[in-house]
């Protein structure tokens, strides 16, 4: 065993979430529009002198802008800073050129600003361990109308002890879609297993299947997200029987949901992390799926239909990475995220990309080489060659082998955990 300094990441509940929700709405609102007017000046330098302001620059012409003091300092410079990331990432993109991405968007839902996360970092915060509160500051010119901080009482799981936490750098406001959370940032110092070997495996996670997995001697699994598309359907059935979507009914029938998603998330991750153990993984590549929701042409979100919009928009794709990464971590094992860009469309065997290769939702053909695959696992497969890539031999090999006849793992109900399909009776 040894040991490692890593960042880890521990959710917490408001408690008196009624009293605080107002105070911390305005600050997400806040974020947003600070978000907005530094998504406008951006747009404007571009155009005049085709330069994408840095982070410093951008904190520099709007340090005197009305919204910016509308959060704290820092984080306002957060908001810009991630911001001026995003700016960068597309402007990195079109540099390699790829011409079909676009520019970070305005945040709005119609003529509404969203409630954007609001991170404060050491001098935006006092935490209390003693009495589960933390102290989280306003802008100046949210103090005039309410108090000069917002006061949240929280509660993190049983097995996380915050006092003996050495370093909280940050603490962010996050809203789940059904009320806001709290987000601790830690530095924290764990013992590591040694890397379980030196094999790679890719994963990609889509509509249907959760997480396809390729495994570099040529075995693949499939996870489908039959669970969760169980959760959405029944859920919403109950909710839609609510007279009030905030009344207390409905707001126990979502932190019911939200609850049983986080236990498939992390059962799904442990599981997945063990099986790389077992088999030896050192490396997990990843797919990003930072811009699965929009759509690369026109720059809107993507519309994949009823169910698919349904399932897609449940997903929390950085929470699934993060525990998945920490995890990980854990047994030695390094994570890596790679760009999924055309890894559907292109053989994992000969790398030929075709859109009319995928025949079908499931199903891979190549009219080149031949090769049949089940689709999401040829993606994964994709993705895990862009950190080794098989020798041509291997690749030969798994063609229309494993990577049409993957197994499949699914989640029992009865039991709360993964299993073979054959032995799953729910």
């Amino acid at each position: 065993m040894a040991k490692q300094v890593v960042t880890r990441t521990y959710t917490a509940s408001i408690r008196n979430q009624p009293r605080v929700s107002d105070d911390l709405d305005a600050l997400g609102f806040a974020a947003s529009k600070l978000w907005n007017v530094g998504r406008w000046t951006c747009s404007r330098i571009w155009d005049k002198i085709d330069h994408i302001p840095n982070h410093n620059e951008l904190t520099a012409y709007l340090k005197t802008h009305e919204r910016y003091d509308d959060l704290h300092s820092q984080s306002s410079q957060r908001v810009l800073q991630e911001l001026a990331e995003a700016f960068n990432g597309w402007y990195g993109k079109r540099r390699n050129g790829d011409a079909r991405a676009n520019p970070p968007g305005y945040r709005k839902h119609g003529d509404e600003h969203p409630r954007s996360t609001v991170t404060f970092k050491q001098k935006g915060f006092k935490l209390d361990t003693q009495y589960n509160r933390v102290r989280l500051s306003q802008g100046s010119n949210l103090k005039e109308y309410w108090s000069d901080f917002i006061l949240c009482k929280f509660q993190t799981r049983p097995d996380v002890d915050l006092s003996a936490v050495e370093n909280v750098q940050q603490v962010k406001a996050v809203w789940s879609g059904d009320e806001w959370e709290l987000h601790f940032v830690c530095k924290v110092e764990i013992e590591v297993s040694e890397s379980p070997g030196e094999q790679t495996v890719g994963i990609d996670l889509g509509i249907n299947n959760f997480a396809a997995l390729a495994y570099e001697d040529g075995h693949s699994e499939l996870y489908p997200l039959n669970c969760l598309k169980q959760d959405d359907y029944y859920f919403s059935k109950r909710l839609a029987r609510c007279d009030d979507s905030n009344s207390e009914r409905a707001t126990r029938l979502n932190q019911k949901k939200s609850r049983r998603r986080t236990h498939y998330f992390h059962t799904l991750s442990k599981h997945i992390v063990q099986r790389c153990v077992e088999e030896d993984v050192g490396t997990i590549v990843v797919g990003d799926l930072s811009g699965i929701r929009e759509d690369d042409e026109k720059g809107e979100s993507k519309n994949w239909g009823s169910h698919g919009n349904l399932d897609l928009h449940s997903w929390a794709f950085d929470r699934f990475t993060e525990l998945l990464t920490y995890k990980a971590e854990m047994e030695g094992i390094a994570v890596e995220e790679v760009s999924e860009r055309d890894t559907s469309k292109s053989c994992s065997c000969c790398d030929r990309t075709r859109d009319a290769n995928r025949v079908e939702r499931g199903l891979y053909v190549c009219d080149e080489c031949g090769t049949t695959a089940n689709a999401d696992v040829n993606g994964a497969e994709n993705i895990r060659q862009k950190v080794s890539p098989s020798s041509p031999s291997l690749s030969v090999n798994r063609s229309n082998g494993w990577l049409a006849q993957p197994s499949t793992f699914l989640f029992d109900k009865e039991t709360g955990a993964l299993a073979p399909q054959e032995q799953v009776t729910s």
